[in-house]
């Protein structure tokens, strides 16, 4: 039975640790700041291998006597990005692998500086946006033989939105705010850029809603270092209503609350609900030859709140922690196969899907490429060649 230990109970970390406490292969220490909290997560789960604890994880010493005390396979942190850099260091101490949901530029460079030489593995960015839409891109990269475009889009959105900001709060105001003030990287001729956040406005149409999408800033992961040389233009832009981008240029950059980051939380947390009643979409585009033929493919998927274990879970919830989760099986799984910094992008699609925590993935499918991943060109030969040999 593998051994994890969660660090904060919140909305994503209570949902993470009971995936993994009810499949019956993971036993799981969930801990938090406040060990009520962790307490009342363990109390609304049967598995009785889900035990709660009171830890202050940013306590870096309290961290390391934790885990010399209950040894663990892997350290999975559901924290605010800012603590991810101490959590690495005593996860890279007490050799367990490394996992967290940060979309911090900065936090994800300095991780793969711990990372260096590490015989474990250290997987940041695990979430949606980085994380899943990198995964996503990456499979479709694999059908071109040559690569010019490659366009990454998600949101989180409430369905049914009633206010000036088209918006609900579905996760971390930090790291929303994180996002839209931070500067933003984009490949463009051919070459890494940065790109003012809240900029590059666009407008999309997916089943006939009109969306707005604008550059955020983390959500690139490091699919361009990755693939960046091969295309000319490669970036990731966040999804909403139309509006929303004007109504937090307003905000952020006419009233100067960019600078003031703890107002700006102060206001939206106050002004702006909740909801379990979100949509995530998910959608990537590839263009570039196929054959000799410039061809687009296209990943489109929408995931919906779903009742898991007999508890209404939102869309933002469910998409972040099924795709954590099934990283970490992975991972787990397959001692010796990963180690060191591993990017979002060595993850196959197919295995993710077939996972079973990635599975929550499945059953909005994918448009546009016949429900199913298509392997075209010289590319999708070679790798059918090779699957024939295998």
């Amino acid at each position: 039975m593998h051994r994890v230990l969660i660090l904060g109970a919140g909305k994503i970390g209570a949902l993470v640790s009971g995936l993994l406490a009810e499949s019956g292969s993971y036993q799981v220490q969930l801990t938090d700041v406040d060990g009520a909290t962790a307490d009342a997560v363990v109390r609304a789960h049967s598995a009785g291998n889900l035990t709660a604890f009171s830890l202050d994880a940013t306590d870096t010493t309290a961290l390391a006597t934790h885990l010399k005390a209950h040894p663990v396979d892997a350290v999975i942190s559901s924290l605010p990005f800012y603590c991810n850099v101490g959590v690495a260091q005593a996860a890279r101490q007490a050799r367990a692998h490394y996992f967290d949901l940060t979309e911090d530029v900065e936090v994800t460079r300095a991780v793969r500086a711990v990372a260096s030489g590490a015989s474990q593995a250290f997987v940041p960015q695990c979430g949606l946006a980085p994380g899943f839409i990198s995964i996503a891109a990456a499979e479709l990269i694999t059908h071109f033989d040559e690569l010019r475009a490659v366009k990454l889009r998600v949101g989180a959105l409430p369905q049914h939105p009633n206010n000036v900001l088209k918006y609900s709060l579905t996760w971390s105001t930090e790291g929303l705010i994180n996002e839209y003030g931070n500067p933003c990287q984009a490949v463009s001729d051919g070459r890494l850029r940065e790109v003012a956040p809240l900029e590059g406005l666009e407008e999309i149409e997916i089943d006939g809603t009109l969306y707005e999408a604008f550059n955020t800033s983390g959500g690139l992961g490091s699919l361009a270092e990755t693939h960046g040389a091969h295309c000319e233009t490669m970036n990731y832009k966040t999804m909403r209503y139309p509006g929303h981008c004007e109504q937090m240029r307003l905000l952020m950059n006419d009233l100067k609350l960019n600078h003031d980051r703890q107002t700006l939380k102060h206001i939206l947390e106050n002004a702006v609900p909740q909801t379990l009643q979100d949509v995530v979409i998910v959608y990537a585009a590839v263009t570039g030859k196929q054959d000799g033929q410039l061809r687009e493919e296209s990943y489109v998927n929408k995931i919906y709140p779903q009742v898991i274990a007999g508890r209404l879970w939102s869309a933002i919830q469910v998409s972040t922690a099924s795709g954590i989760t099934s990283v970490v099986d992975l991972v787990l799984e397959h001692p010796g196969r990963y180690h060191g910094f591993v990017a979002q992008e060595q993850f196959r699609l197919t295995d993710i899907l077939a996972n079973r925590f990635g599975r929550y993935y499945a059953p909005g499918g994918t448009k546009h490429v016949s429900g199913e991943v298509v392997v075209s060109g010289k590319a999708g030969r070679q790798r059918r060649q090779k699957a024939a040999n295998a």
